[in-house]
C-alpha cells in the first residue's frame, strides 16, 4: 500500500513508518524539519510541508491508500493551543481535496467510555488522570468531534498511558470502547495496531480501545 504519516518525527509516528517499510509499504512521511528525522529505507518519501496549509499537504496525500497520523501535544503547554485539532483540519481538507477517504489518528483511552467492571482504584486514576491533562483531552475531542463530521474514513485509535517498550503485537482492541484494566501500551504497539486497522471494515468511523 502506499501510506502518509504525519507526526512522523514523534515516537507513535516514526514507529509507524518503520513497520510501515518493514511491512514491504511504500511510505510518506510528513515533517517540517527533515534533519530531525532519521529514518531511512528504499521505499521512504520526507515531504517537507507547513503542516498548517492544506495545499502544501495535498501532493503529500495524492494517491494514497490510507493515511496515519500521530499529531498531537507533547505536553500540557501546547495541548492548550488546541494543537491536535488545528493541524488535523489542513490533513482533512487535503484529503478530501484528492478523494482520500482512509485516516487513522491517535487520540486517548480516557475519551471512549469507561469499562464495565472497572475497579475503584482504576477510576480514580482516571479521574485524577483527566484532571490533570484536561487540555490534552478538550484538544482530542474538538479533533474528534471534527473527524466525525469529515468525509473521511476514520478510525480514532485511543491508549492508555504511553510507554517506550519494544513492539509485541499482543494487545487487546475494543471498537466503541476500552479494554478492562488496560493501563498501558508501547508506543511501538499503537503504531502496529494502527497498521492492522487500515483494512479493518469494524473500525471505519469508530473510536477504538487498545491496550495491553
Amino acid at each position: 500500500m502506499k501510506l502518509t504519516v504525519f507526526g512522523a518525527t514523534g515516537g507513535i509516528g516514526r514507529e509507524v513508518v518503520r513497520q510501515a517499510l518493514d511491512a514491504g509499504h511504500e511510505v510518506t512521511a510528513v515533517v517540517r524539519d527533515p534533519a530531525r528525522f532519521t529514518v531511512t529505507g528504499e521505499r521512504l518519501e520526507v515531504f517537507r510541508a507547513d503542516l498548517t496549509d492544506p495545499e502544501a499537504l495535498r501532493g503529500a496525500v495524492a494517491g494514497r491508500h490510507a493515511v496515519l497520523s500521530g499529531l498531537g501535544a507533547r505536553n500540557r503547554a501546547v495541548a492548550a493551543t488546541g494543537i491536535a485539532a488545528r493541524l488535523t483540519r489542513p490533513v482533512l481538507s487535503a484529503m478530501d481535496a484528492e478523494g482520500v477517504r482512509r485516516l487513522l489518528v491517535v487520540s486517548a483511552a480516557p475519551l471512549g467510555p469507561v469499562p464495565p467492571g472497572q475497579g475503584v482504584a482504576d477510576r480514580a486514576v482516571l479521574a485524577i488522570v483527566n484532571s490533570v491533562l484536561k487540555d490534552v483531552y478538550a484538544d482530542l475531542r474538538v479533533m474528534e468531534r471534527e473527524l466525525a463530521a469529515s468525509a473521511t474514513d476514520w478510525t480514532s485509535v485511543r491508549p492508555p498511558k504511553l510507554t517506550n517498550k519494544p513492539v509485541t503485537g499482543r494487545y487487546r482492541t475494543v471498537v466503541g470502547g476500552n479494554p478492562p484494566r488496560g493501563r498501558s501500551l508501547a508506543r511501538a504497539d499503537v503504531a502496529h495496531a494502527m497498521l492492522a486497522m487500515i483494512d479493518d471494515p469494524s473500525t471505519v468511523k469508530q473510536g477504538v480501545g487498545v491496550a495491553y
